[in-house]
């Protein structure tokens, strides 16, 4: 694999369908353009189809907006229906909207708000868009952590939506792991099939509207700091690029920058932390995700109980 990944090493994307998630601005837009780049037919899944809309406006290629609201699980339905008739295969699924550090709110079905949309949603819409991907060859589904998910991160089984108090930095972390433990998991239902891959990614510090929530008494130290430590979202989108169109990338891989701790620098294969690998803790998520969330992946062969 290539020290110094870019732009450049992407393969040919023709006659290849990827769907992308908080398309319309920050990491999703710029995955979406270097994708559309290479030929690729991309939709836009966003929130605000005005916005959506502009944004396609600004890149060149192929590209489409898709109505989706993952903090509803209404909406997520309507556009996975959508979506299933526009696409008979979709070759990738690439989960990258999210929220981080919001005050707390809930969404439409009464999730705490980084929970429902950076982790429920992205299960939800996944299982019912899985079966376009898996007959499809070198398909992949890549959802997007952070370094987040090893800063005050864990599955909190007994107050999952933050109900008894509440942290914005101990909900962002608990989202963020959800993201991997799900990857994992899912990579190991996928594996049998042979056709389609579960990879995460991470953007580092990357300078986005994601951070618009940050608490107050960070934002003074953050907005110091973040010329010398961020990158520009360009560079943040190569982890996910990589996870979604290297050939030589395999299932329940972790890509970000190679610099000094993840924080910036060409995407490359890292490792995340000890707490991700939880199989125990993967296969408890996965149930918990689909009681809540209605929706269920029986294309794949459910794994036996942890013992």
């Amino acid at each position: 694999m290539s020290d110094n990944w870019t732009e450049q090493h992407i393969p040919d994307q023709h006659g290849r369908v990827a769907i992308v998630t908080g398309a319309n601005t920050g990491l999703g837009f710029a995955t979406a353009q270097l994708l559309a780049a290479r030929g690729a037919t991309v939709v836009l899944a966003v929130r605000d189809v005005e916005k959506g809309e502009r944004a396609a406006a600004r890149i060149t290629g192929d590209v489409t907006v898709q109505a989706l609201d993952l903090a509803s699980l209404d909406s997520i339905r309507s556009a996975a229906a959508e979506l299933r008739a526009a696409h008979p295969r979709i070759d990738l699924l690439i989960n990258n909207a999210g929220v981080m550090y919001t005050p707390r709110q809930t969404t439409a079905d009464g999730f705490e708000l980084q929970f429902g949309v950076n982790h429920l949603g992205h299960f939800a819409l996944t299982g019912l868009l899985l079966d376009r991907l898996l007959p499809v060859p070198g398909s992949r589904v890549v959802t997007v952590s952070s370094n987040g998910h090893r800063i005050r991160a864990a599955i909190h089984f007994d107050d999952l939506q933050w109900e008894r108090s509440y942290s914005r930095v101990g909900a962002y972390g608990q989202a963020k792991l959800a993201n991997l433990l799900f990857t994992y998991a899912l990579q190991r239902r996928l594996a049998p099939h042979g056709t389609t891959i579960a990879v995460a990614a991470h953007p580092g510090a990357s300078n986005t509207e994601l951070a618009r929530y940050t608490p107050t008494a960070l934002r003074v130290p953050v907005g110091w700091v973040t010329p010398l430590f961020t990158q520009k979202a360009e560079m943040g989108a190569l982890p996910t690029v990589r996870a979604a169109t290297d050939p030589a990338v395999t299932g329940g891989q972790y890509y970000g920058p190679a610099g000094r701790a993840q924080v910036r620098g060409y995407p490359r294969l890292v490792a995340s932390s000890p707490a991700s690998h939880d199989q125990a803790v993967q296969q408890r998520l996965w149930t918990v995700s689909e009681e809540l969330t209605g929706v269920t992946f029986p294309t794949l062969t459910p794994e036996p109980k942890a013992s």
